[in-house]
């Protein structure tokens, strides 16, 4: 059974739309410091002119005196631009609620009717997304997809700079499924990032023909399979809806519609599983 949630488009318009403002506004933002800035810097050079002589506040300043001043204050404008593109950035990074987001009829880890879904797009080739496996991936799976609390599903999103080999293993895994089902599917993503050294030089092709055997699956089948690339278009399916849902980079993840950008701790994780089966039992 096909599992998805409604996609609104017009959802999508709305933020774009605030974005260009809000972007706007920084620029005009920046505008304004940048010309206080300047004239900071071109009143002290007059105050340091008077006090040199020592006019104005009747106290004369070293070069050095004032040199040191004006570095100061450069280093203190600096940190407190950087501190507020530090706090935009955390805002921009907060999990954000997606409408939408379906698994299409991509295959499904865990218990079909558990009340969290959690949607990776992902790239093979990806070492971020490969250390996201090993490290994140086993504790969601132990404690939320095992316990039947949430189901997984993994769709493909290759990155050009990764091909061929992230779209040929992505090709593949889909003709593991043909064969095997959802089962065979997980067992041979599991051997491809547990094999891959990443950056689209982990593996070669014949690899990939290795890895049906060894989970047994018909070799010469699974050969044809992949090199008439026979889900193509599956997999450029997933692309174009990753990018429709807003995901620009791998890995992104999606819990229940919550949008995650990046290989995050456990921790991120765990705390919207729980905000979601709890809200699940309401």
């Amino acid at each position: 059974m096909e599992l998805y949630i409604r996609h609104s488009k017009s959802s999508f318009a709305k933020k774009k739309k605030k974005q260009k403002e809000k972007t706007a506004q920084d620029n005009s933002i920046n505008v304004i410091l940048a010309i206080i800035f300047a004239a900071l810097v071109i009143g002290g050079s007059i105050i340091y002119s008077s006090n040199k002589e020592g006019g104005l506040f009747g106290k004369k300043e070293t070069e050095e005196e004032f040199d040191a001043k004006v570095a100061a204050s450069i280093e203190r404008y600096i940190e407190k631009q950087e501190e507020e593109m530090r706090k935009e950035q955390e805002e921009a990074n907060k999990p954000q609620k997606v409408e939408g987001v379906s698994i299409d009829n991509d295959a499904v880890l865990g218990d079909k009717n558990a009340p969290v879904t959690i949607i990776e797009f992902s790239d093979y080739e990806c070492p971020f997304c490969k250390r996201s496996f090993e490290q994140v991936f086993p504790e969601i799976k132990k404690n939320y997809i095992d316990t039947g609390k949430a189901k997984y599903v993994f769709r493909d999103m290759p990155l050009s700079f990764h091909d061929p080999l992230a779209t040929q293993e992505a090709i593949a895994t889909e003709c593991a499924k043909e064969q095997g089902g959802d089962k065979a599917y997980y067992e041979y993503h599991d051997l491809i990032y547990t094999n891959t050294k990443s950056n689209g030089n982990g593996l070669k092709k014949d690899d990939l023909y290795k890895f049906a055997s060894k989970i047994g699956l018909n070799e010469a089948t699974f050969k044809t399979c992949l090199d008439t690339e026979k889900f193509a278009d599956e997999v450029k399916k997933d692309i174009a809806d990753g990018q429709q849902y807003g995901v620009q980079g791998t890995p992104g993840f999606f819990i229940n519609g919550w949008f995650i950008k990046g290989a995050y701790p456990y921790e991120t994780f765990k705390e919207i599983i729980e905000q979601e089966l709890a809200a699940s039992t309401k």
